[in-house]
């Protein structure tokens, strides 16, 4: 086991480079899977979770060749088996595109519920609903979803809820399926951007990622060729959010800065500089932080996966500030932990008040999951005194160098073992 030990106060100053995309490329891997030929990925993040997907891809018979640390070549023209290993998947959330990649490959997909971050419940009803939707019968029993099809058909699917994971499995079943698949209110973040372009680049018909109205042309085959990933919306947001903390002044590069527009509004806001280039931004902050309100939504509103580190930000910020989580239902089991280093914060079900302090003390917590992790380091760059967070698990499976990064700005962050 190993932990962070943060001694807060130093501002966070210079240039950082932001990494592939996360969400994204743990469901451009798994669409590797309905490619015939050896797909080039370019800009993967060195992370846990990819690491994760990769060698469930390797287990299912596929080859993966690593060019560099953040390029890799996967081909999957030997995989034979449609059953994903159970214990894999239970690690970690994005697992389920394996369902709708194997679907489409093989018309046969047994994957167990998927793992992940513990916060709330995280049905997976919209995945099975469209699946339904293109004839596939599906079982669930005993943790597993074993779904099979003798002929993949396009379909309407109206999602009932946004859901960004029903969007890009349905998209992966559908652009082997025959005929014509409408996803109507579907999800637009950037991610599923990123696969749709992916799948179009190896020979898909995708159109409409990025609005709620996807239209699926259904396609024999698909070929191998090049793709890179976009850059992590949420490692520069985080990266955004430090900055402001810590009082620094940090010029935060290749980003899309358009991703960004909901946290950069937000700091804005709250007294913070910020200044977009073309694939770079500056966050600096002179003075005083303010209160706001927050609330999480789907793309392009406030991302939830931003919401931990941003109740950090707002826990130092003069007045009261309200931040409600419009995505998922207990997301805020980390309070308990910023409580620990002197935060006045009250939960009511999904919205959070709070009160601002002066300043953090520092204190041992432990990460609950991935962001309210990085919510705590930075919580612990902010602080008086040394903060030890444990549980690193979390945090190592979606950030790249996270500690390298933060230490070549000027934090004071060791990563010891325990």
């Amino acid at each position: 086991m190993e932990k962070f030990v943060i001694k807060g106060g130093n501002r966070l100053t210079g240039e950082v480079t932001i990494s592939g995309a996360k969400n994204a490329a743990v469901a451009v891997i798994p669409a590797a899977l309905l490619v015939e030929g050896v797909c080039r990925i370019e800009n993967i993040p060195n992370i846990q979770d990819v690491s994760v997907i990769l060698e469930m891809l390797v287990k299912l018979g596929a080859k993966v060749q690593y060019i560099n640390s953040n390029t890799i070549e996967i081909d999957c023209t030997k995989v034979e088996s449609y059953k994903a290993p159970y214990e894999m998947v239970r690690k970690m959330r994005a697992s389920y595109y394996l369902l709708g990649a194997l679907l489409g490959r093989f018309k046969r997909a047994y994957v167990a519920m998927p793992g992940g971050c513990d916060f709330g419940v995280r049905p997976i009803d919209q995945h099975i609903k469209g699946l339904e939707a293109f004839g596939a019968k599906i079982k669930v029993s005993h943790g597993v979803i074993d779904a099979s099809v003798d002929h993949l058909k396009g379909n309407q699917v109206y999602m009932d809820v946004v859901s960004v994971g029903a969007t890009i499995n349905l998209m992966l079943a559908a652009v082997k399926a025959e005929g014509i698949t409408v996803i109507e209110n579907a999800a637009k973040e950037p991610h599923v951007v990123d696969v749709a372009n992916f799948l179009n680049s190896m020979g898909a018909i995708v159109k409409g990622a990025g609005t709620d109205v996807i239209k699926i042309k259904g396609v024999k085959k698909l070929e191998g060729g090049s793709y890179a990933i976009i850059p992590d919306q949420i490692e520069a947001g985080t990266f955004m959010i430090a900055a402001a903390a810590t009082g620094g002044d940090v010029l935060i590069k290749n980003v899309i800065p358009k991703h960004l527009e909901s946290i950069t509004a937000k700091l804005i806001e709250m007294n913070v500089n910020v200044e977009e280039y073309d694939d770079a931004v500056r966050v600096w902050r002179t003075k005083k932080l303010t209160k706001a309100n927050v609330k999480t939504l789907p793309y392009p509103g406030f991302p939830t996966d931003l919401q931990p580190p941003i109740v950090v930000l707002l826990s130092t910020a003069e007045g009261t500030s309200i931040v409600t989580e419009g995505v998922w239902d207990n997301r805020f089991q980390y309070v308990d932990e910023l409580k620990r280093m002197g935060a006045n914060i009250k939960v009511d079900g999904r919205t959070a008040i709070i009160e601002g302090i002066h300043q953090l003390s520092g204190s041992p917590v432990k990460a609950t999951d991935l962001r309210a992790g990085a919510g705590l380091v930075i919580a612990g760059l902010m602080a008086d005194g040394v903060t030890e967070i444990h549980d690193l698990k979390h945090i190592d499976r979606g950030y790249e160098y996270f500690e390298e990064k933060l230490s070549s700005l000027g934090a004071d962050i060791k990563r010891v073992k325990e």
